[in-house]
Protein backbone atom coordinates (compact mmCIF):
# COMPACT_ATOMS: atom_id res chain seq x y z
CA UNK A 1 0.00 0.00 0.00
CA UNK A 2 2.35 2.78 -1.44
CA UNK A 3 3.08 5.05 -3.70
CA UNK A 4 1.39 4.92 -7.23
CA UNK A 5 0.33 1.47 -6.07
CA UNK A 6 -1.51 0.99 -2.66
CA UNK A 7 -1.49 -2.38 -1.43
CA UNK A 8 -4.27 -2.98 0.92
CA UNK A 9 -4.94 -6.34 2.71
CA UNK A 10 -3.15 -8.14 -0.45
CA UNK A 11 -4.81 -6.39 -3.09
CA UNK A 12 -3.13 -4.01 -5.42
CA UNK A 13 -4.92 -0.57 -6.36
CA UNK A 14 -4.08 1.50 -9.56
CA UNK A 15 -4.29 5.39 -9.02
CA UNK A 16 -6.69 5.03 -12.25
CA UNK A 17 -8.56 2.34 -10.19
CA UNK A 18 -8.87 5.24 -7.22
CA UNK A 19 -10.71 7.84 -9.82
CA UNK A 20 -14.33 7.20 -10.36
CA UNK A 21 -15.56 6.28 -13.34
CA UNK A 22 -16.37 8.93 -15.84
CA UNK A 23 -13.95 11.21 -14.07
CA UNK A 24 -10.91 13.04 -14.84
CA UNK A 25 -8.33 14.51 -12.24
CA UNK A 26 -7.25 18.24 -12.57
CA UNK A 27 -4.19 18.98 -10.22
CA UNK A 28 -3.23 22.83 -8.64
CA UNK A 29 -0.05 23.62 -7.17
CA UNK A 30 0.50 25.82 -4.27
CA UNK A 31 2.62 27.62 -2.30
CA UNK A 32 1.51 28.07 1.25
CA UNK A 33 3.98 31.37 3.28
CA UNK A 34 3.88 30.83 6.89
CA UNK A 35 4.24 34.73 7.61
CA UNK A 36 0.59 35.28 5.82
CA UNK A 37 -1.04 31.86 6.54
CA UNK A 38 -2.11 32.11 2.82
CA UNK A 39 -1.83 29.47 0.07
CA UNK A 40 -1.02 31.05 -3.43
CA UNK A 41 -2.33 28.85 -6.65
CA UNK A 42 0.83 29.05 -8.79
CA UNK A 43 -0.21 26.27 -11.74
CA UNK A 44 -3.79 23.94 -12.77
CA UNK A 45 -3.78 21.70 -15.22
CA UNK A 46 -5.96 19.05 -16.61
CA UNK A 47 -3.85 16.13 -15.67
CA UNK A 48 -2.52 14.35 -12.76
CA UNK A 49 1.11 15.53 -11.24
CA UNK A 50 2.52 15.11 -8.22
CA UNK A 51 4.90 15.67 -5.52
CA UNK A 52 6.88 18.82 -5.06
CA UNK A 53 10.34 19.60 -3.95
CA UNK A 54 11.83 23.01 -4.29
CA UNK A 55 15.43 22.84 -5.84
CA UNK A 56 18.48 24.09 -3.27
CA UNK A 57 19.30 26.65 -4.49
CA UNK A 58 14.82 28.25 -4.48
CA UNK A 59 14.83 28.51 -8.64
CA UNK A 60 12.23 25.53 -9.37
CA UNK A 61 9.80 23.39 -8.24
CA UNK A 62 9.97 19.21 -9.53
CA UNK A 63 7.25 17.52 -9.67
CA UNK A 64 6.28 13.84 -11.30
CA UNK A 65 4.46 13.67 -14.05
CA UNK A 66 3.66 9.99 -16.07
CA UNK A 67 6.88 8.74 -14.86
CA UNK A 68 8.97 12.13 -15.76
CA UNK A 69 10.07 14.53 -13.46
CA UNK A 70 9.17 18.06 -14.74
CA UNK A 71 10.61 21.72 -13.90
CA UNK A 72 8.16 24.41 -12.69
CA UNK A 73 9.22 28.00 -11.57
CA UNK A 74 7.70 29.25 -8.02
CA UNK A 75 5.60 31.70 -9.81
CA UNK A 76 4.50 28.73 -11.76
CA UNK A 77 5.95 28.89 -15.34
CA UNK A 78 6.88 25.54 -16.67
CA UNK A 79 10.85 25.28 -17.39
CA UNK A 80 10.32 21.44 -18.96
CA UNK A 81 11.14 18.12 -17.87
CA UNK A 82 14.50 17.33 -16.11
CA UNK A 83 16.66 14.91 -18.12
CA UNK A 84 16.92 11.32 -16.43
CA UNK A 85 18.11 9.13 -19.12
CA UNK A 86 16.25 5.65 -19.10
CA UNK A 87 14.56 6.13 -15.44
CA UNK A 88 11.13 7.20 -16.99
CA UNK A 89 8.71 5.41 -14.83
CA UNK A 90 9.19 7.78 -11.48
CA UNK A 91 7.26 7.25 -8.72
CA UNK A 92 6.13 10.52 -6.33
CA UNK A 93 9.64 10.21 -4.20
CA UNK A 94 12.09 11.86 -4.84
CA UNK A 95 14.79 14.61 -3.91
CA UNK A 96 17.68 16.18 -3.96
CA UNK A 97 20.74 16.10 -1.23
CA UNK A 98 20.81 18.97 1.40
CA UNK A 99 24.19 20.72 -0.52
CA UNK A 100 21.75 20.52 -3.90
CA UNK A 101 24.04 18.80 -6.10
CA UNK A 102 22.27 14.97 -5.80
CA UNK A 103 18.75 14.03 -6.80
CA UNK A 104 17.26 10.96 -5.85
CA UNK A 105 14.51 9.16 -7.86
CA UNK A 106 12.25 6.21 -6.72
CA UNK A 107 10.89 4.60 -10.16
CA UNK A 108 9.39 1.36 -11.93
CA UNK A 109 11.56 -0.39 -14.49
CA UNK A 110 9.73 -0.38 -18.12
CA UNK A 111 10.69 -4.74 -18.30
CA UNK A 112 9.31 -5.27 -15.04
CA UNK A 113 5.85 -5.58 -15.30
CA UNK A 114 4.68 -6.21 -11.75
CA UNK A 115 4.51 -3.12 -9.59
CA UNK A 116 7.83 -2.32 -8.83
CA UNK A 117 10.62 0.53 -7.36
CA UNK A 118 13.49 0.68 -7.27
CA UNK A 119 16.05 4.08 -6.20
CA UNK A 120 18.42 5.86 -8.40
CA UNK A 121 20.97 8.78 -8.08
CA UNK A 122 21.74 11.47 -10.72
CA UNK A 123 23.08 15.38 -10.73
CA UNK A 124 20.84 17.80 -10.07
CA UNK A 125 21.31 18.91 -13.27
CA UNK A 126 20.21 15.67 -14.90
CA UNK A 127 22.00 13.28 -17.52
CA UNK A 128 21.74 8.75 -16.51
CA UNK A 129 20.74 7.77 -12.78
CA UNK A 130 22.58 4.83 -11.70
CA UNK A 131 20.82 2.38 -9.66
CA UNK A 132 21.35 2.30 -5.65
CA UNK A 133 19.11 -0.32 -4.76
CA UNK A 134 19.14 -3.91 -6.21
CA UNK A 135 15.95 -4.75 -4.57
CA UNK A 136 12.44 -3.87 -4.79
CA UNK A 137 10.20 -2.09 -3.78
CA UNK A 138 12.06 0.98 -2.57
CA UNK A 139 11.00 4.33 -1.89
CA UNK A 140 12.97 6.86 -1.31
CA UNK A 141 12.39 9.57 1.09
CA UNK A 142 15.35 11.30 2.88
CA UNK A 143 19.57 12.10 2.79
CA UNK A 144 21.17 12.74 5.99
CA UNK A 145 22.60 16.25 5.85
CA UNK A 146 26.40 15.69 5.24
CA UNK A 147 25.14 13.34 1.90
CA UNK A 148 26.47 9.82 3.14
CA UNK A 149 23.72 8.14 4.02
CA UNK A 150 20.20 7.61 2.19
CA UNK A 151 17.11 6.44 4.09
CA UNK A 152 14.17 4.43 2.43
CA UNK A 153 10.69 2.61 3.24
CA UNK A 154 11.06 -1.19 1.54
CA UNK A 155 8.91 -4.12 1.85
CA UNK A 156 10.88 -6.95 2.57
CA UNK A 157 9.43 -10.26 3.54
CA UNK A 158 5.80 -8.58 3.31
CA UNK A 159 6.51 -5.71 5.42
CA UNK A 160 7.53 -2.55 5.20
CA UNK A 161 9.94 -0.88 7.30
CA UNK A 162 12.73 1.59 7.03
CA UNK A 163 16.11 1.27 5.86
CA UNK A 164 19.25 3.00 5.29
CA UNK A 165 21.82 2.67 2.61
CA UNK A 166 25.39 4.88 1.48
CA UNK A 167 24.13 7.57 -0.82
CA UNK A 168 26.49 5.44 -3.10
CA UNK A 169 24.87 2.23 -3.07
CA UNK A 170 25.96 -0.62 -0.83
CA UNK A 171 24.72 -3.09 2.22
CA UNK A 172 21.22 -2.23 3.12
CA UNK A 173 20.83 -1.36 6.73
CA UNK A 174 17.13 -2.01 8.82
CA UNK A 175 16.42 0.62 10.60
CA UNK A 176 12.99 -0.30 12.30
CA UNK A 177 11.32 -3.51 12.53
CA UNK A 178 7.96 -3.35 14.08
CA UNK A 179 4.50 -4.74 12.71
CA UNK A 180 2.50 -2.97 10.29
CA UNK A 181 3.74 -0.09 7.73
CA UNK A 182 7.17 2.15 8.82
CA UNK A 183 7.17 4.69 6.07
CA UNK A 184 8.52 8.60 5.37
CA UNK A 185 11.86 8.80 6.65
CA UNK A 186 13.27 12.09 6.69
CA UNK A 187 16.09 13.53 8.17
CA UNK A 188 16.63 16.34 10.45
CA UNK A 189 18.65 18.99 9.37
CA UNK A 190 21.00 18.65 12.21
CA UNK A 191 21.09 14.83 11.52
CA UNK A 192 20.64 13.82 15.10
CA UNK A 193 16.96 12.15 14.32
CA UNK A 194 15.19 10.40 11.46
CA UNK A 195 11.44 11.22 11.12
CA UNK A 196 8.50 8.59 10.41
CA UNK A 197 4.81 8.19 10.13
CA UNK A 198 4.61 4.72 11.85
CA UNK A 199 1.48 2.63 12.49
CA UNK A 200 2.86 0.62 15.41
CA UNK A 201 0.48 1.86 17.58
CA UNK A 202 -2.73 1.08 15.64
CA UNK A 203 -2.96 4.36 14.25
CA UNK A 204 -0.73 6.17 11.67
CA UNK A 205 1.32 8.66 13.78
CA UNK A 206 4.21 10.51 13.31
CA UNK A 207 7.55 9.28 15.16
CA UNK A 208 10.99 10.40 15.55
CA UNK A 209 14.01 8.26 16.19
CA UNK A 210 17.79 8.23 16.55
CA UNK A 211 19.80 8.01 13.25
CA UNK A 212 20.39 4.83 13.87
CA UNK A 213 17.34 3.57 14.94
CA UNK A 214 17.40 3.84 18.65
CA UNK A 215 15.35 5.60 21.03
CA UNK A 216 11.54 5.73 19.12
CA UNK A 217 9.87 8.79 20.71
CA UNK A 218 5.89 9.46 19.36
CA UNK A 219 5.61 13.08 17.91
CA UNK A 220 1.52 13.46 17.39
CA UNK A 221 -1.37 11.31 19.47
CA UNK A 222 -4.88 12.49 17.99
CA UNK A 223 -7.41 10.22 16.44
CA UNK A 224 -6.37 10.84 12.42
CA UNK A 225 -3.94 9.12 10.01
CA UNK A 226 -0.76 11.44 10.13
CA UNK A 227 1.56 11.19 7.70
CA UNK A 228 5.01 12.54 6.03
CA UNK A 229 6.56 14.41 8.34
CA UNK A 230 8.93 17.10 6.22
CA UNK A 231 11.48 19.32 8.67
CA UNK A 232 11.68 22.91 8.32
CA UNK A 233 15.31 23.90 7.78
CA UNK A 234 15.61 25.55 10.92
CA UNK A 235 14.98 22.12 12.32
CA UNK A 236 12.04 23.58 15.06
CA UNK A 237 8.65 22.73 12.57
CA UNK A 238 7.40 19.96 10.26
CA UNK A 239 4.77 19.94 7.65
CA UNK A 240 2.55 16.64 8.15
CA UNK A 241 -0.61 16.07 6.03
CA UNK A 242 -3.57 14.54 7.89
CA UNK A 243 -6.53 12.63 6.86
CA UNK A 244 -9.73 13.67 8.39
CA UNK A 245 -10.91 9.60 8.21
CA UNK A 246 -8.73 6.77 9.67
CA UNK A 247 -6.89 5.05 6.31
CA UNK A 248 -5.16 2.51 8.52
CA UNK A 249 -2.00 1.98 6.84
CA UNK A 250 -2.93 3.56 3.31
CA UNK A 251 -2.48 7.03 2.06
CA UNK A 252 -4.84 6.99 -1.23
CA UNK A 253 -5.73 9.41 -3.36
CA UNK A 254 -8.79 11.73 -3.12
CA UNK A 255 -9.64 11.61 0.31
CA UNK A 256 -10.63 14.89 2.35
CA UNK A 257 -7.30 15.96 3.95
CA UNK A 258 -5.36 19.02 5.77
CA UNK A 259 -1.79 20.04 5.78
CA UNK A 260 -0.65 20.64 9.45
CA UNK A 261 2.46 22.06 11.28
CA UNK A 262 4.13 20.14 13.85
CA UNK A 263 6.23 21.91 16.70
CA UNK A 264 8.90 19.55 17.24
CA UNK A 265 9.92 21.07 20.57
CA UNK A 266 6.22 20.69 22.55
CA UNK A 267 4.72 18.05 19.94
CA UNK A 268 1.62 20.79 19.40
CA UNK A 269 -0.42 20.73 16.02
CA UNK A 270 -2.10 23.17 14.47
CA UNK A 271 -3.93 23.46 11.15
CA UNK A 272 -2.58 25.10 8.49
CA UNK A 273 -5.42 24.32 5.98
CA UNK A 274 -8.72 23.60 5.40
CA UNK A 275 -9.88 20.07 4.63
CA UNK A 276 -9.38 19.42 0.86
CA UNK A 277 -9.79 16.79 -1.85
CA UNK A 278 -6.09 15.72 -1.98
CA UNK A 279 -3.49 12.40 -0.49
CA UNK A 280 -1.31 10.76 -2.20
CA UNK A 281 0.75 13.17 -4.10
CA UNK A 282 -0.41 16.22 -2.21
CA UNK A 283 2.80 16.49 -0.21
CA UNK A 284 4.63 12.87 0.08
CA UNK A 285 8.45 14.41 0.26
CA UNK A 286 10.00 17.49 1.28
CA UNK A 287 9.22 20.61 0.08
CA UNK A 288 10.00 23.39 2.12
CA UNK A 289 11.94 26.18 0.58
CA UNK A 290 15.71 27.06 1.20
CA UNK A 291 14.69 29.83 3.60
CA UNK A 292 12.36 27.86 5.41
CA UNK A 293 9.22 30.23 4.70
CA UNK A 294 7.00 28.59 2.29
CA UNK A 295 6.03 25.10 1.28
CA UNK A 296 4.68 23.41 -1.63
CA UNK A 297 1.95 20.95 -2.06
CA UNK A 298 -1.18 20.03 -4.32
CA UNK A 299 -4.75 20.13 -4.53
CA UNK A 300 -6.60 17.92 -6.48
CA UNK A 301 -10.26 17.89 -8.08
CA UNK A 302 -12.75 15.89 -10.44
CA UNK A 303 -14.00 16.75 -14.08
CA UNK A 304 -16.06 14.92 -16.29
CA UNK A 305 -14.56 13.42 -18.95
Amino acid sequence: MKKIVILLLGFSLSLSAQIPAGKKVISSLYVYDLASGKSELILTEKRHFEAPNWSRDGQYLLINAYGKLEKISPKGIKLGELNTGSVDKANNDHGYSFDGKSLYISSAKAEIKEHTSFIYKVSSEGGNPVQLTPLTPSYWHGISPDGKTMVYCAARNGNYDVYAMSSNGGEEIRLTSTEGLDDGPEYAPDGKHIYINSYRSGMMQIWRMKADGSEPEQMTFDAHSNWFAHISPNNQLATIITYMEDQKQAHPFGHQVKLRLLDLKTKAVKDLTDAFYGGQGTINVPSWSPDGKKFAYVRYALEDL
